[in-house]
């Protein structure tokens, strides 16, 4: 392309939508490239039964070994680890989850939406591990409020500082029954129990694609070049800013590039700091790959609600789920770890999973007959530490479909981890037979890396450029027409889902970037 685009954005998920919207909002123009196509849900899929497929609906060996969500029906919707590799040692596994379709995970985005507490924010302050971010719940809590709004967040106001309020539409939901056992349970224990808080979106979708671009389309200010992969970011000699990008069509494998006066990266984390390490740009830190965070999922009981059994299970009993946000950690000290972790809450009239029981043939089938629709479940989200030996590179043995050189991903849970893990079972036991349900199975075993697809870090911000990537407003510490608004700039992870903070400092790192043009500082 020979025209010199404004703002070009790599990326089409909550962060790079969101970046197309606010620019694009403001008179900017943008251009936005994605690794994938423009995915049409009526065009593109077909029903078929189980028993019209070659592997009966279950997954095909091989060939998404780190998808747990795959199957055979939506086996497409990933990216086949054959044609984008990543590497690892085979004793510490991680699980790289990932999407090319326009609009990217945010396509099959949980709608969990939480804020992240000072707590997170200024962790180290409060247990003196790690580094505080440069920001603080203040600076970013008037973004949270229209993220929030824009995504239509449901939940109720609790007043803990570890779980900050913010712009809902109330949850006027009832408790069911057993729900009412364990928040009395709580009580007794001095651990709250609340109502989890998630997007309503439109439709039941809250990804860029609905609630994002078509705003970004709607200015005529955003073009959008879908199925392009981008190799490497280049920089003028003389000036030190990013003056061009280079990708390659990814069917016909035509070679491009274009001219760019800002670059906004929106890739993911991992594609993030995988592009930029193969560009060998803005790292004069040497930090770049370095603390590579996620959280802990994995550990948690399954429980029976006794008087739900044999058939007697109503609505009014079970049903609906609830939030333990953090609680350890908080007025006091816990033994083994520092941080917490929150406790995902659930119950539900299905029938029971047959793994729970220690027997077969008729005497499972008559616990299964029995036991249906008397669930009651808990499972963890914990915070991992961010340490500088958790970290990615390039690995220069291995190339993927178009010659670029694959991550290699290094990293593995500590004893805090463990222990937390731990700890949580624990509590959960505790909480659940106090309120009198039975407790048919537990999994202390954090599940690998990576598998909560919350990969954050690698290119952290900070006020520091000897020891961070990005500042606080998610622009490169080294080169200035470059911003970074996905997941890759947090220090901390916490235990809550990322989307509503990456999507709030999207909003104002792109505020802050449509400012600084308009000024002629970039």
């Amino acid at each position: 392309m020979e025209e010199t685009v404004d703002v070009l954005i790599i990326g089409s998920g909550h962060s790079g939508g969101m970046a197309a919207k606010i620019l694009t909002e403001k008179g900017i123009s943008c251009l936005m490239l994605n690794a994938g196509p423009v995915a049409d849900v009526h065009k593109d899929t077909e029903p078929k039964p189980a028993y019209a497929l070659p592997f009966r609906g279950f997954s095909q060996p091989g060939r998404l070994p780190h998808v747990f969500q795959s199957n055979e029906f939506n086996a497409n919707t990933w990216v086949d680890e054959r044609e984008v590799p990543y590497t690892y040692d085979p004793q510490h596994p991680y699980n790289w989850v990932r999407v090319r379709l326009f609009g990217g995970r945010s396509l099959f985005w949980s709608r969990q939406s939480f804020r992240l507490s000072d707590y997170e924010f200024k962790a180290k302050s409060h247990d003196g591990f790690g580094d505080d971010w440069p920001i603080g719940l203040a600076d970013l809590a008037p973004y949270y409020s229209r993220v929030e709004s824009i995504f239509r967040v449901q939940g109720r106001a609790d007043g803990l500082p570890q779980y900050p309020d913010g712009n809902f539409v109330p949850d006027d939901s009832p408790w069911s029954g057993c729900m009412q056992r364990f928040i009395e349970a709580g009580k007794q224990k001095g651990i709250p129990v609340c109502k989890a808080r998630s997007s309503l979106g439109v439709d039941g979708l809250a990804s860029s694609v609905n609630l994002l671009l078509p705003d970004a389309f709607a200015t005529g200010k955003l073009k959008a070049i879908p199925n392009v992969v981008v190799r490497e970011l280049s920089a003028d000699k003389k000036t030190g800013l990013i003056n061009e990008v280079h990708f390659v069509d990814r069917l016909s494998r035509r070679e491009m590039s274009v001219k760019a006066r800002i670059v906004v990266l929106a890739a993911g984390t991992l594609e993030s700091a995988r592009l930029l390490l193969n560009s060998k740009l803005a790292n004069s830190s040497g930090v770049m790959g370095h603390y590579l965070i996620d959280q802990v999922y994995g550990p948690g009981i399954v429980c029976s609600v006794p008087e739900a059994r044999d058939g007697k299970a109503t609505s009014a009993l079970i049903g609906g789920g609830a939030l333990i946000p953090r609680f350890r950690n908080i007025n006091s000290k816990a033994k083994d770890f520092i941080r917490g972790y929150a406790l995902n809450v659930h119950s539900s009239m299905r029938p029971m999973d047959p793994r729970n029981f220690a027997a077969y043939g008729e005497e499972l089938q008559t616990k299964l007959d029995s036991y249906s629709g008397s669930g009651f479940s808990t499972s963890i989200m914990g915070e991992v530490l961010a340490r500088y030996e958790n970290h990615v590179s390039i690995d220069q043995n291995v190339v993927d479909a178009w010659d670029i050189p694959a991550l290699r991903i290094q990293t593995k849970y500590s004893d805090n981890e463990i222990n937390m893990s731990r700890d949580a079972v624990d509590t959960s036991i505790a909480l659940a037979e106090a309120a009198g349900f039975e407790v048919l199975s537990k999994n202390y075993d954090p599940n690998p890396p990576g598998y909560s697809i919350h990969e954050l870090g690698t290119c952290r911000m900070g006020d520091d450029p000897k020891t961070s990537v990005l500042n606080k407003w998610s622009q490169s510490h080294d080169i200035r027409n470059l911003f970074v608004v996905d997941g890759a700039s947090f220090v901390s992870s916490g235990w809550q889902n990322p989307t509503m903070t990456i999507v709030a400092l999207a909003m104002r790192a792109s505020e802050y970037l449509a400012e600084q043009m308009r000024q002629g500082n970039i």
